[in-house]
């Protein structure tokens, strides 16, 4: 078990164009941004009326909304869904929904589940061992996990929901990525039973993470009390137009599915081309763990390729889908770049 001390303090995030520029102030631009696990190919952008931008938002189109995302995700019904500007800004107020106390993380993963956690008056540990979450008040993980792709059954995560639903606690899912994920294995049609909420991001999947929108499904009274926290009005007009269109899309969504495999093991090839070995990930970012991911991340980074390192464990990197020809050009070619680099370092060294 690992005490996360601290836990408040802010979180260092992939996707950041400016660390970047200052950590590689001499990388050709702009970068190329292959480390949020974001979707490059995102749903089609479409003119808004002017009324999502003049009026505000109708209760009626939250309604259609919550009615739109049951379906897609599975849950039992619309009163079942709360709707709010991205899950982002639900995780503390998911973690206040139980008196505070012993809450566990499942990790690696999301950092921010403990901080909202800790924000929330927890105390907060992070966990190796799944089993080890039914000790909590408050336990959370992610699944399919980020970075590493783990996937917990379901089995497991009712059992450990009965568990702690038994005792007054509280299971929290994050399926963030659980739209490329074994969908079999998503909690969303069990929120009903209580005890569990399941946190889905519209963002990641559509590739519209600028739209700020996402979703907490559970039990009926849960998620009227999140949606009485978040007040009225929570989600802008653009968001629900597009999330009320694209999560009705289900040709897209079966189509982008099906796109994305193609790309994660052409992805796969590309890094095995080089020797890069690959550990894990979805169809929207690999995981990759091995010695020489330090110098990988640098190298890629002087080339003006970002990709996602992690300050605890040097070792790791995840890495995203380039979204065009041009893009996949220039990753083989920094992956080139590096590799011949790193086959003449012992000759260099030995002069």
């Amino acid at each position: 078990m690992k005490l996360l001390s601290g836990a408040i303090a802010a979180v260092d995030h992939g996707g950041s164009l400016g660390r970047a520029s200052a950590l590689f102030p001499h990388a050709p631009q702009p970068f190329m941004d292959l480390s949020t696990g974001i979707n490059p190919h995102s749903y089609p952008l479409f003119e808004l009326p002017a009324t999502a931008l003049t009026r505000l938002p109708e209760a009626g189109q939250l309604r259609e909304l919550a009615e739109i995302a049951a379906a897609a995700y599975g849950a039992p019904s619309a009163a079942h869904v709360g709707a709010a500007p991205g899950t982002q800004i639900l995780l503390p107020r998911v973690a206040s929904l139980v008196r505070p106390g012993k809450a566990l993380v499942l990790g690696p993963t999301y950092a921010e589940h403990a901080r909202a956690a800790a924000i929330a008056g927890n105390a907060v540990a992070e966990v190796s061992d799944f089993d080890a979450l039914a000790d909590a008040d408050f336990a959370v993980l992610v699944n399919p996990n980020n970075p590493d792709g783990r996937v917990i059954e379901k089995a497991r995560l009712l059992n450990l929901a009965a568990r702690l639903r038994a005792k007054g606690g509280l299971l929290v899912v994050d399926e963030a990525f659980m739209d490329v994920g074994p969908i079999e294995q998503s909690l969303a049609g069990d929120v009903g039973a209580g005890g569990i909420v399941v946190l889905r991001s519209f963002g990641k999947f559509f590739g519209l993470a600028g739209v700020r929108l996402g979703f907490a499904l559970a039990d009926q009274l849960t998620a009227e009390r999140l949606d009485a926290q978040l007040g009225p009005w929570a989600v802008a007009g653009p968001a629900l137009e597009y999330g009320i269109r694209a999560l009705s899309d289900a040709k897209w969504q079966a189509d982008m599915r099906q796109r994305l495999a193609q790309d994660a093991a052409r992805l796969d090839v590309l890094l095995g081309r080089f020797d890069v070995p690959v550990a894990g990930g979805t169809s929207l970012f690999r995981y990759l763990s091995f010695a020489g991911a330090p110098g990988l991340f640098s190298a890629l980074g002087e080339d003006g390729v970002l990709v996602r390192h992690f300050a605890e464990r040097p070792g790791a990197l995840r890495i995203g889908l380039p979204g065009s020809e041009p893009e996949w050009q220039r990753l083989e070619s920094a992956l080139a770049g590096w590799a011949a680099r790193r086959k003449d370092a012992p000759k260099e060294s030995e002069q």
